[in-house]
This record gives C-alpha cells, sequence and structure tokens, in this order.
C-alpha cells in the first residue's frame, strides 16, 4: 500500500510562490492577521493527524467496508475514533463562522486540508466533506434560528450533514423528483419520499445527522422551479445541542460499490418526517447549489488527490523496482538492472501524474482565492468578477481534474505492471475510489454542457473573455522573456483559438443545437488544457524569477520548469485533436439511427 506522505512543498510552492496568498489574504475581511506561520502550522498539524492516523486506515476501511442492520450503519474499524481525533483538532470546519464554533479561517485554506485528507483516504474524506457543504448551505440561506440550531453542533463534527437530492427515476434531472413536503400546521413540514445515493446518510461517527432534502410543496409548479429545500433531522434537537426523538428518516441499505467502501451510500426513506424550510419556497435547487458547488470544486480536488496518491506509489516503485538496462547503459552498474525510472516509457507515465497533480492543485488553490473573494467581499464588484471566475472555471475544475485524476491513477498502476493489479500494493485501490469522482456532483458530460452552453454560448463568450484577458496580459508581460517565448507563443494561440472556437459552435449551435452537445465534452476537455496551460506557464515564470535571484532550492524551481515544458510538448499537443472532433459536427454521433445500435 503507498505511504501517503503530505506534499508540503508542492503546496507551499503554489500557495506562497503561485498564488502569494499572504497577500490575498491581507486584502480579507476577518483574515488580514493569516500569515505564513499560521497557514503553515494548520496545514503541518493536520497533515500529521493524517498522515499517522487517517491515512492506516484507508486499505483496511476499503476491506472491511461498511455494516449495514435495522439498527443503523457501522462504518469499518478505527474510522470513528479517527473522526474524533479529527474534529477534535478542529477541522471539520476550520472556515466556518466563528460565532458558531468555527475557526473562521478562509474557505481557500479548508481546501489545502480536503486534499490532504482526499489523498490519504478518500472514503474517509466523505464524511466531513458532505457537513462542510450543508454547513455552507445553512450558513448562506438558513434563519438565525436555524443557524444557531444546527450550526455549533455540525462544526464541532458531534454533528453531521448530507445533502439528499437524487432518486431512483431521476438523478441530473431534479425536476422530475417526487419527494413531498406537506405542511403541518406549526410551520413544519411533512417529508415524504426516497431518496438514493446518499453518502453517509448513516453512520455511527456521529451523534446525529441532519439532512438538507429536496422535494415539493403541494403548491409546487412544476420541473425545477418548483423544488423547495428542508432540513430533515435524524434526531430532533432538543435545545441546549441535545437531541430528542428519532424522526421518521431511516437508512433502507447501503449500497454495493466499486470503490470508496468505506463511505456509508444510503436509500434514505422518508415517511411523514418532521422538516423546516430552509430559503424560500420553490427556491430550494438554488439554495442547494451553495452546497454544490464547493462539492464540486471538492470533487475536483479528489481527483487530483487520488491522482497525486497514486503518482507517489508510481514513484517509489520505480524508484526501486530493477528491471533491464537503461538503453543509454546501465546507470547502477553494482546491481543486476537498472531501476525502471531511467527507462522513458516509465518517466512519461511519472510526468503525465507529475503534471496533471501540479496543474490540478494549480486550478483548485487558483479557485479557492476566488471563493475568499465571494465570501469575504460579498456583494462588491470584486465578489461579482470573483464569482464570474467560479462560474466559468467551477465545471472545469470538476470535470477535467477528475478525468485526469483518473488517466493518472491508471497509469500509477500500470508503472506497477502486474503488481499494480494486485490489492495489496494498494495501486488498485485508487483506481477504484477515483471512478466516481467523474460521475456524482454532476457527471461530467452534464459538466461539459453546463461549460459551453451556460457560461460561454449563452453570453457569447464574455466571461471566457474576463479570463482569457488575464491570459493575455500575462503573455504582454512576459513577451520579452527569451527563457519564457515557447509558454507565451502557445499560450497566446490557443488564447485566440478559445475564442474562434466559441463563434464556431454557436454558429453551428443556432441551426442545429445537438452541435453544442456533440461539441461540448471535447470543448471542456479543450479549457482544461488551455487553463492549465496559463498556469503552468505562470509557474514557469515564477520559478525562473526565484532561481535569477538565488533561491537556494534552485533545483525544486527547475524542476516545474521541467514539468512545465513537459506539459506543453507533451499534453497540451493533445487540443490539436480535440480541435478536430469539435469541428467534425455532429451527424457522425446523430443520424445513426437508434434501431442500429441492437446487436
Amino acid at each position: 500500500m503507498p505511504q501517503y506522505k503530505a506534499p508540503l512543498r508542492d503546496i507551499r510552492f503554489v500557495l506562497y510562490d503561485l498564488l502569494d496568498i499572504e497577500k490575498h489574504y491581507s486584502t480579507l475581511p476577518g483574515a488580514t492577521d493569516l500569515n505564513a506561520e499560521l497557514i503553515d502550522a494548520t496545514v503541518s498539524e493536520a497533515a500529521k493527524l493524517i498522515e499517522t492516523v487517517i491515512a492506516p486506515l484507508n486499505r483496511s476501511g476499503d476491506e472491511e467496508s461498511c455494516h449495514w442492520s435495522a439498527e443503523g450503519v457501522r462504518t469499518p474499524k478505527g474510522f470513528k475514533e479517527a473522526y474524533k481525533q479529527y474534529c477534535d483538532a478542529g477541522f471539520c470546519a476550520i472556515s466556518a463562522d466563528p460565532e458558531y464554533g468555527g475557526q473562521g479561517l478562509p474557505p481557500s485554506l479548508q481546501l489545502v486540508v480536503s486534499e490532504l485528507l482526499s489523498a490519504a483516504n478518500n472514503s474517509f474524506c466523505m464524511y466531513p466533506g458532505l457537513t462542510n457543504g450543508a454547513i455552507a448551505c445553512i450558513q448562506a440561506h438558513g434563519t438565525s434560528e436555524q443557524k444557531q440550531t444546527y450550526l455549533p453542533n455540525m462544526i464541532a463534527g458531534t454533528w453531521s450533514g448530507t445533502m439528499c437530492l437524487t432518486e431512483a427515476h431521476c438523478g441530473t434531472d431534479l425536476g422530475l423528483l417526487r419527494t413531498k413536503a406537506v405542511p403541518a400546521g406549526d410551520g413544519s413540514f411533512n417529508i415524504t419520499g426516497e431518496k438514493i445515493f446518499i453518502s453517509a446518510g448513516e453512520h455511527d461517527m456521529a451523534d446525529n445527522i441532519v439532512h438538507l432534502v429536496l422535494a415539493r410543496l403541494p403548491d409546487a409548479p412544476a420541473g425545477t422551479k418548483g423544488i423547495s429545500l428542508f432540513i430533515v433531522p435524524k434526531l430532533m434537537p432538543a435545545g441546549g445541542g441535545k437531541t430528542g426523538e428519532r424522526n421518521n428518516v431511516k437508512c433502507a441499505s447501503i449500497e454495493h460499490k466499486m470503490g470508496i467502501k468505506a463511505s456509508a451510500t444510503c436509500v434514505m426513506v422518508f415517511e411523514d418526517a418532521k422538516g423546516y424550510l430552509i430559503g424560500e419556497p420553490h427556491k430550494g435547487l438554488r439554495a442547494m447549489f451553495t452546497m454544490m458547488n464547493v462539492a464540486r470544486i471538492g470533487t475536483g480536488m479528489q481527483g487530483m488527490a487520488q491522482g497525486d496518491a497514486s503518482f507517489q506509489g508510481a514513484l517509489a516503485y520505480a524508484r526501486d523496482r530493477l528491471q533491464m538496462r537503461s538503453l543509454t547503459g546501465p546507470k547502477a552498474p553494482d546491481k543486476p538492472a537498472d531501476p525502471i525510472i531511467v527507462h522513458p516509457d516509465v518517466r512519461r507515465m511519472l510526468m503525465t501524474q507529475k503534471a496533471f497533480a501540479e496543474g490540478s492543485r494549480a486550478l483548485a488553490y487558483y479557485l479557492g482565492t476566488h471563493a475568499d473573494m465571494t465570501m469575504r467581499h460579498a456583494g462588491t464588484e470584486v465578489a461579482k468578477q470573483s464569482e464570474a471566475m467560479l462560474e466559468l472555471l467551477t465545471p472545469i475544475c470538476k470535470a477535467f481534474m477528475t478525468d485526469t485524476g483518473f488517466e493518472s491513477t491508471n497509469l500509477g498502476m500500470q508503472v506497477l505492471g502486474g503488481h499494480g493489479f494486485i490489492r495489496e500494493h494498494g495501486m488498485e485501490q485508487l483506481v477504484r475510489d477515483g471512478r466516481i469522482l467523474q460521475q456524482y456532483e454532476g457527471a461530467n458530460g452534464i459538466q461539459s454542457l453546463d461549460l459551453l452552453g451556460r457560461k460561454v454560448l449563452a453570453n457569447g463568450g464574455a466571461t471566457l473573455r474576463v479570463f482569457t484577458n488575464q491570459i493575455d496580459a500575462f503573455c504582454a508581460q512576459h513577451e520579452s522573456s527569451p527563457e519564457l517565448k515557447s509558454f507565451v507563443d502557445a499560450l497566446k494561440a490557443h488564447s485566440s483559438e478559445w475564442h474562434t472556437l466559441v463563434g464556431d459552435i454557436l454558429q453551428r449551435a443556432i441551426k442545429n443545437p445537438d452541435e453544442a452537445g456533440a461539441a461540448s465534452y471535447d470543448f471542456l476537455s479543450y479549457s482544461g488544457y488551455v487553463t492549465y496551460a496559463f498556469l503552468f506557464a505562470r509557474m514557469a515564470a515564477v520559478s525562473l524569477a526565484k532561481i535569477k535571484a538565488g533561491a537556494p532550492d534552485a533545483d525544486f524551481y527547475q524542476a516545474k520548469i521541467y514539468t512545465a515544458k513537459f506539459f506543453y510538448d507533451r499534453l497540451l499537443p493533445r487540443t490539436r485533436t480535440l480541435v478536430q472532433t469539435m469541428g467534425s459536427g455532429s451527424a457522425n454521433v446523430m443520424d445513426l439511427q437508434d434501431a442500429h445500435f441492437a446487436f
């Protein structure tokens, strides 16, 4: 099993060198005194706990899985105790409101801790992750009474949270949901329905579980405009942070899954369960998206984290495994063969893993700074600009980071050859645990439709232009640098081409909407590669400046430049195929008659 080690040096590079996070925090109300010492202490303490307590449970949790009975769900051995340590250390919701017991740290810092937790144990990560999303939703849309009733215990981790959207007959199309909410006459509602795929819907790690449930009021209009959101606790609050009688909520079963087996994925049944409206009637989907947007960035981060954990395992193996001699002569003449890291194809796989991890981390943390701005500067023009960036880049983060993360876990398994297929090495678990990330929190195909349709075509590429203006400004700043010329030239060309593609797709889609649908997935992938190219160019620029300034760890910064060059030479050219497939039109996927799919 790979022994996970938090990549603290790489994390510090993105925080301090790339994003200048101390300067960023100095502009945030409530975070102006957050300095490098406190940031490093928070991340280091989280890393220590995660490496020593939570990471060792990854394989055993996968092997044991969760246990369902009519009395509830029992998590694997050690999970409950580890969860208590994690919450007692204050990591359950470090960005939550201090008024209710949170530390009030920026969301971007919570995101760093989430990366470590996911890479070490993705199943375990699901429990506090869902709670964080529920906390964000209640903070944003709950009444004062609801916040006081639920947030203190949820922030402390003694109560956990879920989001209950999916029903057996509707996943993405939530307008079809049937769960009902009938007024009880006392300000509460009776919730009746069945929800599936509910992560952490039932478990033994918290004293209570607070479900956020989408349902329809009796007078609800059809479709998504008729959905409301309700707080439905497992145990009714009894005042003073205590619980009372059991609500009419039960876990009917848990799913038997390909991966994340230690995360309880539940079928939840509500039978006249008492619930309380959160937010406005019929505006539940908008309130739930507060939670969904947090979850989608977190899911993208999970994709990166699984890929990075796989890279760590593959790298350790490649340095140790002896097979054949280097094509250019022995590199370990005192041994019977050379370590496989000397072979070009093994290095191709490792470099691909490394590049995807570093590009993904940069994108996720960059989005974290925009999440900070929207929260701490709410209602201002600065917040609106950050909201636009989040709108545009969140689908890319969720889909591209999980696609490349899954590619990376497969490469990691391949580096180990036959041993990668064997369970005891832990590499195949990372493949299994990472596969769901492309499907939940909005399948990646849906993310591509959202990006192209809602975020780009709907406004004629205006939001995209805001982002590419940043790319163009970077290119103008560095166009005279001989060391950065190859990056700048390629980046300028792709930035311009990005808008050309939008125009071409828009013109075709006006005549035939299927043209947009057929191009959407390739468009998102193209967008992901260009976004990473921008971030890699920035990383190369700051690394070059550090080397010229005489940084004592110049080798570290030189490695960043080499990785950026690998991305530009080996991975960015994938956009050439994507341009061709986007331009091929919709006929090649739509003309075949349904009957011809038969076999």
